[in-house]
């Protein structure tokens, strides 16, 4: 006996009655626009390692860029409809979903949760709006999981301050008009705020990358970069503060790797039932249905862990080692799905015409960035027993 198929696998749980109309209507919003002003273009951008600058407007247009938080021309939404806005956009490409993650979780949220009132009124609103592009310097090239170690030092001359030193694996840091860039002094970590233009300020972007390819990844170059007091941030002390804005990033990653699960999971269903082999689609056979009702169960926890921990984030109740889990688990559920629709396409799945080995190699980055699954796993493990096991 055959029945209509799912359109969408997270229909399987019926995840849409988790959500408000508010939050579905959020969902179905950008999802349209990606499929009017992204989807057509994907394949060519990943081939051409491009990023399309010129939507970024219009992303501020839509609402997303920093949507979760208050005030500034910002939309002020829920954690769970920023999270769904982040399913979406890496439902099309992880290099969109970064894109708005670090334009809003950290280049935005590190000026709303830490600078002045001054900081926030000039870039803002003009970050919000797509206007500006910000980036975030904190990794740098022998201190990615370790931050604490880092070389980039800020020393005082006068009422300003000199900065040297070299981030990398900066999202956006060659497009942006405004980079966060955290530095040791003698009193500790502290964040700064660099505009382009400034001397001593320079930047190179990384080419040949086989992943994120439609997004841009750069180093950023401090030569005696002199700043006034005014562009440290006076709220930030001390490393806990690029780490919170870590956080907020990775809450739109375990959102995130949900869409590109799905959407690769979407993929290889629409191809199991097209393609005839032995005279039937082989959606038909019983393997090929294995593997999709074992992909749509990761699926569907993956989103319902993430929807989980939304509300929590929501009410004020979301502990740094549950958003470890969070990404560590929907990560590593993700990259395993993709990898496994491109085995049901075939030969066919290493071409762009399909998504599943595109989403493959964009996860093998969101694996590693803002925290590897080791740290992830040994944050958990603190939770579990007490010990901190990081050296």
């Amino acid at each position: 006996m055959s029945r209509k198929p799912l359109k969408d696998p997270l229909d399987l749980l019926d995840l849409a009655v988790t959500l408000s109309d508010e939050e579905r209507e959020i969902q179905a919003t950008v999802a349209r626009f990606l499929t009017e002003r992204v989807r057509p273009h994907l394949a060519e951008w990943f081939e051409n390692a491009h990023f399309a600058r010129e939507l970024a407007p219009e992303l501020g247009k839509l609402g997303v860029l920093g949507m979760h938080l208050e005030g500034y021309g910002c939309a002020g939404t829920n954690a769970v409809s920023y999270g769904l806005a982040c399913l979406e956009l890496e439902a099309a490409d992880s290099g969109f979903r970064s894109f708005v993650s670090v334009q809003g979780s950290l280049s935005m949220y590190s000026v709303r949760k830490w600078g002045s009132e001054e900081q926030k009124r000039e870039w803002l609103p003009r970050l919000a709006a797509g206007e500006a592009i910000g980036c975030f310097g904190l990794t740098e090239p022998d201190f990615g999981s370790n931050p604490a170690g880092m070389r980039t030092r800020a020393v005082r001359d006068g009422g300003d301050w000199i900065l040297d030193g070299t981030k990398t694996w900066i999202t956006n840091g060659g497009i942006a008009d405004v980079a966060t860039v955290w530095a040791q002094t003698e009193d500790g970590v502290r964040g700064f705020l660099v505009p382009r233009g400034t001397p001593g300020f320079t930047t190179r972007d990384i080419k040949q990358k086989m992943s994120l390819r439609a997004s841009v990844t750069s180093e950023l170059h401090l030569d005696g970069v002199r700043l006034p007091d005014a562009a440290r941030l006076p709220l930030a002390e001390g490393l806990r503060a690029p780490l919170s804005c870590l956080d907020e990033a990775r809450f739109g990653i375990l959102f995130g790797a949900v869409g590109a699960a799905r959407d690769s999971l979407q993929a290889a269903m629409d191809y199991a039932g097209s393609r005839v082999q032995f005279g039937k689609p082989i959606g038909a056979f019983q393997l090929t249905q294995k593997k999709l009702a074992d992909m749509a169960v990761s699926l569907g926890s993956a989103a319902l862990l993430a929807v989980h921990l939304g509300r929590l984030k929501d009410t004020d109740r979301l502990r740094p080692e549950q958003i470890s889990a969070g990404k560590l688990n929907n990560v590593r559920e993700a990259v395993a799905i993709a990898r496994e629709c491109r085995t049901i396409l075939g030969a066919n799945g290493i071409s762009l015409e399909y998504s599943p080995l595109r989403h493959a190699n964009n996860l093998e980055s969101v694996l590693t960035y803002e925290g590897t699954a080791e740290m992830h796993t040994l944050v958990i493990g603190q939770a579990l027993t007490g010990h901190a096991a990081f050296r």
